[in-house]
């Protein structure tokens, strides 16, 4: 048997592989609703044989998505769909997932496939807030810089979010604080000048990812697993910002908070990011946290084969192998991993007259 089709236990659950789908946004929601996109999208991951099935980011708040056509998670009239596809994904064997995120100062955007532009609130966007007024760019809006009620309501919103994904049948939850979001943007000093507790130092500026991360941890049930994703540097070596041994340290407060594992990306703070890119270009960062913090780490980014897949996780890099582009070229990715690797995994009976 291969690692990568090895079960994993995360606290009360076993996934029958080390295989997770990425979050990956669809731009497919009216008012944050899931459809039937959604279903079909996620539905056909878990059909393929991953072990966990997450949403994409699903926005805690209106004012929390990336685009007007983002997932959300933010009334309980959203929750019928989504219990509608944790269900189909358990039926077929895989663990569901959400992603729960707020953009901060990348909100209020179009599609990618309209420009990926900022939108004004009269053209069907919002006011966007920030740590501070700092543009994600020199043409972008400039963000409001949140005000102490600022951030309890996001506090709020993450605790609201973590019980109604409960409800909707989701059994790992995520915290997204990477890719240049809202809590990424408060860790980092390129996007914090804030003078208060949660700006200038390291401590200060975590502040707010390690209280999301409480108030969450305090909500989700103790047997089911809470994962964190980080941007693991910003990229940005010639200035002071977020980096590797900083990830690690925030990793090791995290593991204090309760988390189980780190989603381990890198990068989308800014737009000038110098990113030294290519296959498993991320591999050495959830090496690294996972060794130094001692924390289950996951690992992304360029992982598309399943002899590489296998080689990062028999050399101990990381935990589970969480990837998103190869899954939209290949839904059955898993199905198709197994046989390269010579492994009798099952296949789900409606598919079994194809196996090879």
């Amino acid at each position: 048997m291969s690692k990568l089709f090895s079960e994993v236990a995360l606290r009360s659950l076993t996934s029958r592989n080390r295989i997770m789908v990425s979050p990956m946004c669809q731009y497919s929601s009216e008012d944050g609703f899931a459809t039937n996109w959604h279903l079909v999208h996620l539905g056909s991951r878990a059909v393929g044989g991953a072990g966990i099935v997450m949403s994409e980011a699903t926005a805690v708040s209106p004012e929390g998505r990336i685009s007007y056509a983002d997932l959300g998670i933010w009334k309980d009239e959203h929750l019928p769909k989504l219990k509608q596809i944790t269900e189909f994904v358990k039926d077929q064997g895989a663990i569901p997932a959400i992603q729960l995120a707020h953009a901060g100062r990348k909100a209020s955007k179009n599609k990618p496939w309209e420009g990926n532009e900022y939108i004004t609130p009269e053209k069907e966007g919002w006011d966007i807030v920030a740590p501070s007024a700092i543009p994600f760019k020199e043409d972008a809006p400039v963000p409001k810089e949140m005000e102490k009620h600022d951030i309890e309501k996001v506090i709020e919103d993450f605790v609201a979010a973590a019980k109604r994904a409960l409800k909707a049948g989701f059994e790992i939850a995520e915290i997204h604080a990477a890719h240049g979001y809202l809590l990424h943007e408060f860790c980092s000093p390129v996007s914090n000048d804030r003078s208060d507790k949660y700006g200038g130092s390291f401590e200060n500026r975590i502040r707010l990812v390690l209280e999301v991360t409480e108030a969450v941890r305090e909500v989700w049930p103790a047997e089911l697993p809470l994962f964190v994703r980080i941007s693991a540097t910003d990229w940005l070596p010639e200035r002071e910002s977020w980096t590797i041994e900083d990830s690690v340290n925030l990793s090791k407060e995290l593991k204090k908070r309760g988390v189980d594992l780190i989603d381990v990306s890198s990068g989308g703070l800014v737009p000038e990011q110098k990113v030294d890119g290519g296959p498993g270009f991320q591999m050495p960062f959830a090496e690294q946290i996972k060794r130094e913090a001692e924390i289950a780490t996951g690992a992304v980014g360029i992982i598309t084969q399943a002899q590489q897949a296998e080689t990062i996780l028999r050399t101990e890099q990381a935990d589970l192998i969480i990837m998103a582009r190869e899954f939209l070229r290949d839904p059955y990715f898993p199905l198709h991993a197994a046989d390269n690797l010579r492994d009798n995994i099952e296949w789900p009976n409606q598919y079994k007259r194809a196996k090879p």
